[in-house]
């Protein structure tokens, strides 16, 4: 595959985490309490009954019993499930998939429609929690609107637009070097041992200006779950991480993403563990849960081959999102999702 110029990389910027685009395909729905996870069979998420609804889990060991709703998602297009069809709900600009994780959630749990609220929306930033989101399609209402006293369930997915990430992926995967391409052993920096893209996103002072924007983000996201806890009292909330983008095996991604020097890749990488950890640190100090996507994510990023990969890379799959889940990162996504309200 060929790598996109960095012009049409930036176009990606008004959608959410590293690209955007839409339509697509994805494959069928699992069926109700089954969520299987892409390289293994399908498993019951929860006990069944012969009438179809979940089974509380709860047990004498403690386990603790999976929330009958109502449940609300919340997020950017991680969550939304951008480009992966069918595209359903308004305004039509947040591109929401009828089988992203909230989705796929809700079916296991054995939640109704009337019993969830998918305010998730593409390219929305912590700002848009509590504020109107002009998308290129219509206004997304405030997504901590969508809770209420009764709330009993709420999933959050957000972060890496305050990042900038679409901005970063664009400017350092698509940045041309002459030496220190995927494969080499000397990175294009001036002094021989950084990457460029690292040296560009450093100040005048020395201060790196991604951790700048991530503390930032994690002052708004702690400020949003206090505000989630205070509207939904009764809810378990749980922050969702972001999923693997690159292998870790720089190495790996040599003809996927071109002449990328092995050290900006490396530095992608960084940031983005730095994104999961902020997101961590915030959930675990306002008392949410977190949801790990990172680890089972491995071995399914953006250089996985297809029908493997979670993440599609920079030329996606046709009908696809550009470093976004595909159908099946969403339903990874709500494999985790599912085993961390266990």
């Amino acid at each position: 595959m060929g790598v996109r110029r960095a012009g049409s990389l930036l176009v990606l910027g008004g959608l959410l985490l590293a690209g955007c685009s839409s339509g697509g395909s994805a494959r069928p729905p699992a069926p109700a309490h089954t969520l299987s996870t892409p390289s293994t069979p399908a498993t019951p998420a929860t006990p069944a009954d012969p009438s179809g609804a979940a089974t509380p889990a709860g047990s004498p060991s403690g386990t603790p019993t999976p929330p009958s709703g109502p449940y609300v998602a919340l997020g950017d297009s991680y969550t939304s499930g951008l480009a992966v069809a069918p595209q359903v709900g308004t305004p039509s600009g947040c591109g929401r998939s009828g089988v992203n994780y909230p989705a796929l959630v809700a079916r296991a749990l054995g939640l109704g429609p009337e019993r969830v609220r998918d305010a998730s929306c593409s390219g929305a930033r912590t700002a848009d929690l509590t504020g109107r989101q002009q998308t290129v399609n219509g206004v997304n209402p405030p997504q901590l609107d969508a809770l209420s006293a009764d709330t009993g369930l709420v999933t959050l997915g957000i972060g890496a637009n305050d990042a900038g990430f679409v901005d970063v992926i664009g400017r350092c995967a698509a940045r041309p070097t002459a030496t220190g391409a995927i494969g080499t052993t000397t990175p294009p920096g001036a002094d021989g041992s950084t990457g460029r893209c690292r040296a560009s996103y450093t100040s005048a002072d020395g201060q790196d200006q991604i951790r700048r924007r991530l503390d930032a983000m994690g002052e708004a996201l702690a400020g949003a779950l206090a505000e989630i806890h205070r509207r939904a009292p009764r809810a378990r909330v749980f922050v969702v991480g972001y999923p693997a983008l690159l292998p870790a095996d720089p190495a790996a991604c040599s003809g996927t993403l071109g002449p990328v020097a092995v050290a900006d890749l490396v530095f992608l990488a960084e940031k983005e563990q730095q994104l999961n950890a902020v997101l961590r640190e915030r959930a675990e100090a306002a008392g949410a849960g977190y949801v790990d996507t990172f680890a089972p994510s491995a071995g399914h990023d953006m250089c996985a081959g297809e029908g493997q990969r979670w993440i599609e890379p920079l030329v996606p799959a046709p009908g696809s999102a550009p470093i976004h889940p595909n159908a099946l990162g969403e339903r990874g996504l709500a494999d985790a999702v599912l085993t961390a309200l266990r």
